[in-house]
């Protein structure tokens, strides 16, 4: 779910060629997610193969990264570590909708409601160990790094940019921001044409950027006061926030209040995990520092064996937008691609 800051924070929309030659951090299971939710057929039901396996995350994630490898683009990608365990609720109250959800899936389809149905299954969609175990090891076919992270996957990414591993965080949620990360690149995933929901109109979205320094100053907040705000709106560890604030109205409360006793005083918690507690996950999140982000030539044989062989992809597809990149890895040597930074 992540926070709710839109309408506070102003992104810069950009083009995937401002990225060329850029390393950005994906938020791997949001990513996924995404598939996941909207790579579908047109009743909702998710694509799969022979043997009856999902395959919309596998289409989205090996489509995906082969375009911005093409636009110069070097993504690694983040999955989550262990989750703080205040978390616990959050992620029961989740599985309790993507329930009632898949409820309502099976009710919208056998009603003939197909765009209803498309609607319910996108937010039923669940994430498996196996698939996760699948993108991990499409994504070294494709030669492309990840990483487990410590704990939340966004903390990671945005220590990342931090230490001037990679240039951006990759994400649809704002989290990342909350936990310092310089910039945001948000849309990276699911740039294109889009349908608006209940409508027959599409509108196109629009990779876009978000600069924290930058938005800090216009704001005339600190980070710890955009943090402050996250929470009254509402984290994943307190989803419903205070009752009656938006983005908007919370932040005219941080601006009066300012620091964190006086603005906390103000409103009625009643979540059993401290607001305080999750401040200082927010502001000093675990995060991993042992790791390599190395690049390497795309292992086609690999790919050919995961995609065609185990999930029924068209082999000739695959090695057609296989060749389409081959330009890129002319130059490549035994190091793989890192002769390219």
């Amino acid at each position: 779910m992540g926070v709710n800051l839109k309408g506070l924070l102003e992104p810069k929309k950009i083009e995937l060629k401002d990225l060329k030659g850029k390393k950005v951090a994906i938020d791997a299971y949001n990513a996924l997610y995404q598939f996941i939710s909207t790579i579908r057929q047109y009743d909702g039901s998710s694509l799969v193969d022979s043997k009856g396996n999902i395959t919309s995350h596998l289409s989205g994630l090996f489509y995906r990264t082969i375009n911005l490898l093409k636009e110069g683009i070097f993504p690694s990608f983040v999955f989550d570590g262990k989750a703080p365990s205040f978390k616990k609720q959050t992620i029961s109250d989740r599985m309790n909708i993507r329930n009632k959800a898949k409820e309502e899936y099976e009710e919208a389809l056998a009603e003939g409601d197909y765009e209803r149905a498309k609607s319910k299954s996108m937010q039923s969609a669940v994430l498996t160990k196996e698939m996760v175990a699948e993108a991990k090891e499409l994504l070294d076919a494709l030669g492309v790094p990840w990483i487990d992270a410590l704990s939340e996957g966004e903390a990671q990414a945005a220590d990342m940019v931090i230490n001037g591993k990679v240039y951006a965080s990759v994400s649809q949620d704002y989290d990342s921001l909350l936990f310092g990360a310089p910039l945001l690149v948000r849309n990276l995933n699911i740039t294109g044409k889009r349908k608006i929901p209940g409508k027959n109109l599409y509108t196109t979205i629009y990779p876009e950027i978000i600069e924290l320094k930058e938005e800090l100053k216009r704001l005339k907040l600190t980070r710890e006061q955009l943090v402050m705000i996250a929470i009254l709106v509402g984290t994943d560890y307190n989803p419903k926030g205070i009752e009656g604030l938006g983005p908007k109205k919370a932040y005219k409360l941080v601006i009066e209040k300012k620091d964190f006793d006086s603005v906390f005083a103000s409103v009625e918690w009643v979540f059993d995990i401290k607001p305080k507690e999750i401040f200082d996950f927010f502001m000093n999140p675990p995060a991993k520092t042992d790791y390599e982000l190395k690049y390497n030539p795309i292992n086609e044989e690999k790919l050919i064996k995961i995609l065609c062989d185990e999930h029924d992809f068209s082999k000739t597809r695959i090695q057609a937008t296989l060749a389409s990149v081959a330009e890129l890895f002319k130059k490549k040597s035994q190091t793989g691609l890192d002769k390219f930074f």
